[in-house]
């Protein structure tokens, strides 16, 4: 149970309320000043419940709340301000990091319950862009931080491998293009293919009636429009393996859009049965006046699907395979509309679990404020970024520690790293502006300032323990703890409600921000506490094992952001 949760409690039981003790935990503040206590209560909304004056209530429940590990309750402005006894505070504390290790923040609030997340989802025959990045880092640091919570995350990545623009492409490769240049480099060749078509379709509208038709025998499983198919997408999954290994990345499922064309059929079955398909100019769609939105279109003039009829499929297959508590999908803004036509159809058929469908937005990724285009060629490709950046990692790690052993292994760390944290710190919502100068600073909000936070504690770790020997590490109750260590020890039992809110809000840059004042307190403190020359080994024992601590809640930390933290650089 976290303080706050243990404060919420006695508040409740001091003070009678109906409220809840998940909402009483809401309100609870922590100060922005330590003087005014390590938490607050504001009692407003409990004073209208019971029609009291706010600083009458609050000095009521200051003078008869106890727990142990407050050592002063204060009332002041109809806020109850509680003070930590904090030598009792921290040695509870580090000694549940100590004791837990990289278990330190798991909860159980999951159960075991089943959440698939719908991450990343590249296009087939494409170049895997920096505009892919936010799918599949966001989605992956939500899969950590949810198991985290005890649920079973289920990890697919839906590969769009299916639609008009494998017609487009079909199209390109009959007309322009040469089987030995494709083999010799298939992503950027089928690429140049793709956005010549574009090009082209420009001047020549035909071409993309061309396309549909391509498309078309595609679903009809002509045997040309399939081969061609399938190479594309053989090539090209093997192309993304090897960004998902940069990343350190994997899927429990690649069950691409392809794979819903024999289940969609019941779909269609179970929509034409409700008497909700309508047609429109040849086309069938779902009327959505009433939800306030357009039509869904279900199915096009010429018979071809589309990418709702494919999400339906997949959402029905998803609930019996699995048994989804929710169903998660990491989707770019642009796409909110299809999610909100998706669950309104969903509604409209009486599925009791539609609500549990839930669109994770974000932001988009821009190049000079622009949008990266794969259609125009304006792209920036993910896997030269890495490459770039773990040498622009290299060459920082060996003018920093030229003796540093494993520097390869370091720095691809780093760089990779450090192009996630950039990405991982923005609020989802929010875009981000690509700069691989800014995301590599050793200082600043940045992934390279938490992980050599990190390998600095480590390092000081390493010359206690050399000096003096494991005995350094002793547990002693932190009795010389002050206020240079209050900071830190409210910051580290922070970690489990951080991870909570996380997940609430579907947003790891609450896990980010949190290493970054995490590693920021650490500095602080280091700059201005004597650690290796403290003669007092009972204190110095006691710092050294706060330390510790922090190593623990750091790495734990970057690991939820799918982020490496080397004990070395």
């Amino acid at each position: 149970m976290t303080m706050k949760s243990k404060i919420a409690e006695q508040v409740k039981s001091a003070s009678g309320t109906d409220f809840s003790i998940g909402e009483i935990e809401s309100w609870i503040e922590k100060p922005k000043f330590s003087t005014m206590g390590d938490y607050a209560f504001p009692c407003f909304r409990l004073a209208k419940e019971f029609k009291k004056a706010p600083q009458l209530l609050a000095g009521e429940i200051a003078q008869t709340f106890t727990l142990k590990e407050i050592v002063r309750t204060e009332a002041a402005g109809g806020y109850v301000n509680f003070y930590l006894d904090l030598p009792l505070y921290s040695e509870k504390v580090l000694k549940d990091v100590l004791g837990k290790g990289s278990n330190y923040g798991c909860q159980d609030l999951g159960k075991g319950k089943a959440i698939t997340m719908d991450l990343s989802s590249p296009n087939i025959a494409k170049p895997f862009s920096m505009g892919h990045l936010r799918s599949t880092v966001i989605g992956n640091a939500l899969a950590n931080v949810t198991e985290k919570l005890g649920y079973n995350v289920i990890r697919i990545n839906h590969i769009g491998d299916w639609g008009t623009q494998f017609g487009k492409l079909i199209t390109a490769y009959k007309m322009w293009g040469n089987e030995e240049q494709v083999k010799k480099s298939p992503i950027p060749e089928l690429h140049k293919l793709y956005v010549h078509f574009h090009e082209q379709a420009e001047r020549n509208p035909s071409l993309d009636d061309e396309a549909r038709e391509w498309f078309k025998r595609l679903e009809d499983g002509d045997l040309e429009a399939v081969k061609l198919w399938q190479w594309f997408r053989e090539v090209s999954l093997e192309a993304f393996s090897e960004v998902y290994k940069k990343l350190d990345i994997s899927f429990d499922s690649y069950n691409g859009e392809a794979f819903y064309n024999d289940k969609m059929d019941d779909v269609m079955a179970m929509l034409e049965d409700e008497g909700l398909l309508e047609e429109s100019e040849g086309a069938k769609v779902v009327r959505l006046d009433e939800e306030g939105l357009p039509p869904c279109l279900i199915q096009k003039r010429d018979g071809a699907t589309l990418y709702a009829t494919r999400d339906l499929a997949a959402a029905f297959y998803r609930k019996r395979e699995y048994s989804f508590e929710k169903s998660l999908y990491v989707v770019g803004n642009e796409q909110s509309l299809h999610f909100k036509q998706l669950k309104a159809v969903l509604k409209k058929l009486n599925i009791a679990w539609a609500e549990d469908l839930v669109h994770i937005s974000f932001g988009m990724m821009l190049k000079d404020g622009k949008k990266m285009s794969t259609r125009k060629g304006k792209i920036v490709l993910l896997e030269e970024v890495l490459e770039q950046s773990i040498t622009l990692a290299a060459e920082a790690i060996k003018e920093k520690n030229p003796n540093l052993k494993e520097k390869k292994q370091v720095a691809q760390s780093v760089g990779i790293g450090a192009v996630m944290f950039h990405d991982l710190k923005v609020f989802r919502q929010n875009d981000v502006h690509f700069e691989l100068k800014d995301m590599l600073r050793f200082e600043g909000e940045t992934g390279p300032y938490v992980q050599y936070a990190h390998a600095r504690a480590c390092s000081i770790l390493r010359k206690a323990e050399a000096e003096e020997g494991a005995s350094t590490f002793k547990t002693v109750a932190p009795a010389a703890f002050g206020e240079a260590e209050r900071a830190i020890v409210m910051k580290i039992s922070a970690f489990d409600e951080v991870i909570q809110e996380a997940f609430a809000e579907w947003d790891p840059s609450k896990i980010a921000k949190y290493a970054i004042d995490l590693a920021q307190l650490f500095n602080q403190y280091y700059a201005h506490t004597h650690i290796l020359n403290e003669e007092d080994k009972d204190v110095k024992g006691q710092r050294l094992l706060l330390l510790k601590a922090i190593t623990v809640v750091l790495k734990e930390s970057l690991r939820l952001l799918g982020i490496k933290a080397p004990e070395e650089m």
